[in-house]
């Protein structure tokens, strides 16, 4: 049987020209980038050609850019960061009610610091609205973060004007763009944020490698205590082959990106179309079109999503209920919730992420799989049965 693979949103397989760049790092050019000798100088360069990478891929400058073990630690580091380092500026934080759950448990956990948290709603597509944002705005904010494209419903967040009231209000600006980066156009300059965060195993890079780009002039304090590398941002001995192996993800991105995401929407809106015309009682969540290339969410009533990831997974296709971080949980996505989604119709959503390795053929054996397993489960549903379905 072949195993087809729509998880992209939750991790990619790391590109065969990564792993080539990666290897290396491990056995010949080994050494500590903060030492003086040879091995170290060159593990050094390593470092900042990665970064110069990184950093082009975003429209960052080299020296705005921090690596860090991931987007969880990026967001960390953004919002504690910004929230201790300005409190005698203030201590409100706006944020919103879909972010990730590295966002949101950071705020939470500010709250508990004695810091204010507002969570902005969403629209019934997962939109932020602009003036709900500077509505929110008090002499006390000192940071606003908005995640650039959600990753659960792939809704793409209008950043550029957020970024605009923010500048406007002297208040710093975080956006969450794990999702985004790699996968649509991502400039940071463009988009007016001052912190943004980003990881590599997202874009066909490794795991347990981000980055955390802050616009120089802004406020914070570092996250991780130690050394002084990263010029004292961020404490630790360097990830040296996962930081190459994101320098070569973001290359390959920028040449990529632009053709993928087009041969991406093609199949994105075959998936989205096949699905709804097959399958009563289905609906799309998130927008319709303001949506990331390779994201589909869609809500099938009346079944719960864990039985239809089993059955799919026997079926040889991998895919998911919503976020990665949050699949171990037994609570509806609380980014479905947010849309207004009732707690029975967020128990029935899936997230079907497609990415470099998804073909047409893929599309189709789903197409023909899934309304078979929807109908043998709605067979075995109470709820469906008794439902007046005129």
């Amino acid at each position: 049987m072949k195993r087809i693979y729509l998880d992209y949103a939750a991790t990619t397989p790391t590109h065969p020209e990564v792993v080539t760049a990666m290897l290396p790092y491990f056995t010949e050019s080994f050494g500590n980038a903060s030492s003086i000798h040879s091995y170290g100088q060159e593990a050094k360069q390593a470092l900042e050609e990665a970064r110069s990478k990184v950093a082009a891929l975003i429209g960052a400058s080299s020296e705005e850019i921090v690596f860090t073990s991931g987007g969880t630690e990026a967001d960390n580091s953004a919002i504690k960061g910004v929230a201790y380092a300005n409190k005698s500026r203030g201590n409100h934080i706006i944020t919103t009610a879909i972010e990730h759950h590295a966002v949101i448990e950071s705020a939470e956990f500010m709250e508990h610091q004695g810091f204010e948290v507002t969570y902005l709603p969403v629209d019934e597509y997962g939109l932020v609205d602009p003036d709900d944002v500077r509505k929110a705005i008090t002499r006390k904010t000192i940071l606003i973060s908005v995640m650039q494209a959600n990753n659960e419903v792939g809704t793409i967040e209008p950043i550029t004007g957020i970024g605009k009231i923010a500048r406007e209000a002297g208040v710093y600006f975080h956006t969450d763009a794990v999702q985004a980066v790699g996968r649509i156009p991502v400039d940071v300059n463009e988009l007016g944020v001052d912190l943004l965060s980003s990881s590599a195993h997202k874009l066909y890079g490794p795991n347990g490698v981000g980055i955390l780009y802050i616009r120089k002039g802004t406020k914070l304090v570092p996250f991780m205590h130690g050394g002084e590398q990263e010029d004292g941002w961020r404490a630790g001995t360097h990830n040296i082959p996962g930081i190459v192996g994101f320098g070569k993800a973001a290359e390959l991105a920028q040449q990529e990106m632009a053709g993928e995401a087009e041969r991406l929407i093609v199949l994105r809106d075959r998936l989205i179309s096949g699905l709804l015309e097959r399958i009563e009682h289905a609906y799309l969540n998130g927008h319709p079109s303001q949506r990331l290339p390779n994201n589909v969410n869609i809500s099938f009533k009346f079944v719960e999503g864990e039985s239809i990831l089993l059955n799919l997974d026997l079926e040889g296709i991998s895919t998911s209920t919503g976020s990665a971080c949050s699949s171990l949980s037994i609570e509806p996505s609380h980014v479905l919730l947010a849309l207004g989604l009732p707690h029975e119709q967020a128990h029935c959503s899936m997230r079907f992420s497609l990415g470099k390795w998804t073909s047409q053929e893929d599309i189709d054996r789903v197409l023909e799989v899934t309304p078979k397993i929807i109908s043998k489960l709605r067979a075995m549903s109470p709820l469906f049965k008794n439902t007046d379905r005129r």
